[in-house]
């Protein structure tokens, strides 16, 4: 296996019950749907708010979104490869976002997660946070039997050694010091809908999916399962479902 910034899967948790006080007892899970892009996003925005002033408790919303291509805050719009027209003609969203990162693509058969997370809670350390949602991603995936790996200066989460990206990750703090955005695992998107951009401006490396390397897709409800039962651990939280 390849090193993981010096954790594996169950150290890290161990690791972060040591160093992250207090501990959240739970965050509040949310299950959406397959939502709009730019629904979801002012969705998020509102729960922001919301979890600055301590009218919500911690938060991750699991959904999927129609094809969309979106724009980070340091995206060049080069990496869309097709104009306006060709996109609305595909019915392909194209939205501007305040992520991090570049340009990426989300489809159906992404599992995607955005932890509304006061940071403070959970190590106040943007850096080992973002470290934390990948080792997240690397836990899932050696549950199929695959090697996730980081790349050094990229974000993300990336199979073949490190020349397939298998997941995307962006995430913002606001001014309060609570998460937005997250990341996108692709377990069976169209991989076809990524040839419309340059991945996160990287034309050196591939796109992949869970059902690319394993030859089928393997069940979305047990991948979900699996995942957030990492993001837990890694996070040495409880999830807890909204009524």
């Amino acid at each position: 296996m390849p090193k993981r910034n010096d954790f594996a899967c169950g150290e890290w948790c161990i690791l972060g019950r040591m160093t992250t006080s207090p501990a959240v007892p739970f965050v509040r899970l949310i299950r959406a749907g397959c939502v709009p892009y730019a629904e979801a996003l002012a969705h998020q925005r509102d729960l922001v708010r919301a979890r600055s002033t301590g009218q919500i408790p911690d938060t991750l919303l699991i959904l999927e979104h129609p094809p969309t291509i979106t724009l980070g805050v340091r995206a060049d719009p080069a990496n869309v490869l097709l104009p306006p027209d060709e996109l609305a003609r595909r019915e392909v969203a194209l939205v501007r976002t305040d992520r991090g990162g570049d340009v990426t693509y989300h489809a159906p058969g992404q599992l995607v997660g955005y932890p509304i997370l006061k940071l403070a809670q959970h190590g106040a350390d943007l850096g080992r946070y973002v470290r934390g949602l990948e080792e997240v991603m690397i836990c899932t995936l050696a549950d199929y039997g695959l090697t996730g790996a980081r790349v050094p200066g990229l974000t993300g989460v990336w199979v073949g050694g490190g020349q397939a990206k298998i997941c995307a990750i962006g995430v913002k703090l606001s001014a309060a010091g609570v998460t937005s955005h997250g990341f996108a695992l692709n377990v069976s998107p169209d991989l076809a809908g990524f040839r419309m951009i340059v991945p996160c401006g990287i034309t050196s490396r591939a796109v992949t999916s869970l059902a690319a390397m394993l030859g089928a897709a393997p069940p979305p409800a047990q991948v979900e399962a699996r995942l957030l039962a990492h993001f837990a651990a890694v996070f040495a939280l409880t999830l807890r479902p909204a009524d």
